[in-house]
C-alpha cells in the first residue's frame, strides 16, 4: 500500500502517484524493444492517442517538454519562428531548447491570462518577407493555458485562427498537456480539438494520472520523421510498454474523472475567498489550476507548507495552486481554508 501525502499538496497534478491497479497493469503488460518498433503495449497506447487526437499516429514521449520540442520541429527550420503566447508553456519553461537544440527562434504576443485572439496573432504574421525578416513557419496554442491559470481557450477563435492559417501555408501546433481538462470544461472531444492542428500533444502524467509520458500525435510521415529525431535527442527507449501500459490504463480509467478536479479547485478557491475576497479573480477559475495573489508570495507559501499545504510559487505575489486525483475535494477546502488563514495573518 502506498501512503497519502502527508500533506495537501497542491504545487501540481504532477505529483500523482500510480494506484494498484495501475501498478498491476504495468507488470503484466507485454513489452518489447520500442527502439526496434516492437513494444506491443507502446504501440497499442499510441495507435490509441492517434485516434483520440483525430490523426494517423502518434508517437510515446518521455515527457510534455519533448514532445512540444519534437513538434515545433517539424514545422520550423532553424532560423524560422513560432509564434506563441508570452506565457505559453514553450517560451517560459522549456529551458530555451527551441532555440538551443534547433535553432528555432520565437516571437511572442501578451494576452489576458493566456487566452488566445486569433486577429491578434495573425496580425503578427510575417509571410514573404523575402531576406529582411524572419519568416513565420508555425504558430503554437497552449490549452488550457497553464501559467494563465489553467484557462481553457475559446474554441471557435482557436477554429478561426486554425482555418485562417491553414490557407496561409502556417503549421499549427497544440501544446494540450492539459487538453483533457479543456475537454472536460467544454464538452468538446479531444478529437475536435487535434483535427484543428498538424501536431497535438497530450500528457499523460497529469490530470490522468500516469507517472510518465506525453503522446505526440500528426500524420504519419511526420510522427516518422519525430521518432528519429527523439533518438537523435536520447530519448528512444527500450521497453517502455510498462510505462505505456500506465497511459492506456489512465486513459481508461481516469480521463472521464477530469471534472472532479475542477469541482475541488473551484471548493478550494472559495474557502479561499471566504477569508480573502481579493486573493483569487472573480471567475478565474476554469479548470484545476488556481492563481492565488499574496503580497509576498515565497513567505506565504512558507507559512502554508507549515501547517500542511504546499503550493507553488510563480512570482514575487503569485501563488499557484493545482487540483489532481490524489487529493480530495474535501481535503481542498481544508486546504483553502488553511491558506485563507495565513493570507488574511498576512502584513
Amino acid at each position: 500500500m502506498i501512503e497519502r501525502f502527508a500533506v495537501t499538496d497542491l504545487r501540481s497534478d504532477t505529483l500523482t502517484r500510480p494506484p494498484a491497479a495501475m501498478l498491476e497493469a504495468m507488470m503484466s503488460a507485454p513489452v518489447g524493444d520500442d527502439v526496434y518498433g516492437e513494444d506491443p503495449t507502446v504501440g497499442a497506447l499510441e495507435q490509441r492517442a492517434a485516434e483520440l487526437l483525430g490523426h494517423e499516429a502518434a508517437l510515446f514521449c518521455a515527457t510534455g517538454s519533448l514532445a512540444n520540442l519534437l513538434g515545433i520541429w517539424l514545422h520550423v527550420p532553424p532560423g524560422g519562428e513560432v509564434l506563441c503566447d508570452a506565457v505559453a508553456h514553450i517560451a517560459r519553461a522549456e529551458m530555451g531548447a527551441h532555440g538551443a537544440l534547433h535553432g528555432v527562434t520565437m516571437r511572442t504576443w501578451t494576452s489576458e491570462r493566456g487566452k488566445l485572439v486569433a486577429d491578434d496573432v495573425l496580425a503578427m504574421l510575417a509571410i514573404d518577407c523575402g531576406p529582411y525578416l524572419v519568416e513565420t513557419a508555425a504558430v503554437e496554442v497552449e490549452d488550457t493555458s497553464n501559467f494563465g491559470g489553467g484557462t481553457v481557450q475559446d474554441f471557435d477563435e482557436v477554429s478561426r485562427l486554425s482555418q485562417e492559417l491553414a490557407q496561409l501555408g502556417i503549421a499549427r501546433h497544440l501544446d494540450g498537456a492539459r487538453l483533457a481538462n479543456a475537454a472536460a470544461a467544454t464538452g468538446r472531444s479531444l478529437k475536435e480539438y487535434g483535427q484543428l492542428f498538424d501536431t497535438v500533444s497530450l500528457c499523460l502524467s497529469k490530470g490522468l494520472g500516469a507517472p510518465i509520458g506525453t503522446v505526440l500525435a500528426g500524420s504519419a510521415a511526420d510522427m516518422a520523421r519525430a521518432r528519429v529525431q527523439r533518438k537523435r535527442l536520447g530519448g528512444g527507449w527500450r521497453q517502455a510498454g510498462i510505462l505505456a501500459a500506465a497511459g492506456l490504463w489512465a486513459l481508461d480509467h481516469n480521463l472521464p474523472r477530469t471534472a472532479d478536479d475542477h469541482a475541488a479547485a473551484a471548493a478550494f478557491a472559495q474557502a479561499v475567498v471566504q477569508r480573502v475576497p481579493t486573493a483569487v479573480a472573480s471567475g478565474s477559475v476554469e479548470t484545476n489550476v488556481v492563481l492565488l495573489e499574496a503580497r509576498n508570495a515565497r513567505a506565504v507559501a512558507a507559512q502554508c507548507e507549515e501547517r500542511g499545504v504546499r503550493l507553488s510559487v510563480l512570482g514575487p505575489r503569485l501563488l499557484r495552486a493545482v487540483t489532481h486525483l490524489d487529493v480530495t475535494k474535501d481535503e481542498c477546502v481544508s486546504a483553502g481554508d488553511t491558506v485563507g488563514e495565513v493570507l488574511a495573518q498576512a502584513p
